[in-house]
């Protein structure tokens, strides 16, 4: 998941690294024939730069890099466009379909298990969980905590910042934070985790962003795939981060499923009469 976890990192990227992550992104089938110094000349960055960012992907340098990057090539995928230059119906339907499958097998291939053991371990032994998003990720947050109560475990969600870092600062040892941020950019998750660590608190940070600055200050990093790159943020997609915090979820109801159970009938028999 090489051009994956490129976009994971981008944001964290210097001008000069960028350079080569863009032509590196929209031309990888010509990077693959190219030496360091012909990519060097094409992207405008300097020989130095390409073997940093390589680094940063976890490559020993450019050659490793390349080999890697021709493997995944050569595995077919569907080539997604952007929706607005589509004008069949069923085809923008099965490629947006097609987009979202793509997000959630990249996810997959991101997430490091040990890590989503740890996460669920403390979230079992948790007295309480809060989740934090702001703007877009904010409903994911809500989302969260919506289903963590449902499974009787005091949760919470919270999207202003200012309330955030009050709330953190109440935290203990026992609680855990959930911080949900597609770039892992945003200054204001990061701040109120940081808080939330301070206090004595685990904190989960589920991100696209690898080595972002909110992974800086998370106990556990959930990283989801970040999806191709778009012509705004506004129309980044946001699923990966959705499928993580759903198999959270399912992951500690598998846990406690026998206690879960009665209570999820005693829930339905109390809603009945909201029904028609």
């Amino acid at each position: 998941m090489i051009l994956e976890k490129l976009q994971g990192v981008y944001g964290s990227l210097g001008d000069s690294e960028k350079r080569v992550a863009d032509y590196i992104l929209e031309r990888p089938d010509d990077v693959i024939h190219y030496s360091i110094t012909e990519l060097a000349r094409h992207s405008g960055a300097s020989e130095a730069t390409i073997y940093r960012l390589c680094r940063k992907l976890d490559f020993d340098g450019f050659q490793h890099f390349k080999i890697a990057l021709a493997r995944e090539l050569s595995v077919p995928r569907q080539s997604l466009l952007e929706t607005e230059e589509i004008q069949d119906l069923e085809k923008l339907v099965r490629t947006i379909f097609d987009e979202n499958l793509e997000l959630i097998k990249g996810t997959l291939e991101l997430l490091d298990l040990s890590a989503v053991k740890e996460a669920v371990d403390v979230m079992l032994d948790a007295r309480r969980l809060v989740f934090f998003g702001v703007g877009r990720s904010s409903p994911i947050a809500e989302e969260g905590a919506f289903r963590f109560m449902l499974l009787g475990f005091a949760s919470n969600s919270y999207s202003d910042p200012h309330a955030q870092v009050m709330v953190a600062s109440t935290l203990t040892s026992e609680d855990v934070v959930v911080g949900i941020s597609h770039s892992g950019m945003i200054r204001d998750i990061v701040k109120s985790l940081q808080v939330a660590r301070e206090s004595g608190a685990k904190t989960i940070a589920i991100t696209s962003g690898i080595g972002s600055p909110m992974t800086e200050v998370a106990d556990i990093i959930l990283y989801c795939a970040a999806g191709r790159k778009q012509s705004s943020e506004f129309l980044t997609n946001r699923v990966g981060e959705m499928v993580v915090v759903d198999m959270l979820y399912k992951c500690v109801l598998s846990m406690i499923r026998e206690k879960v159970f009665p209570h999820f009938n005693n829930l339905s028999e109390m809603l009945k009469p909201k029904r028609f």
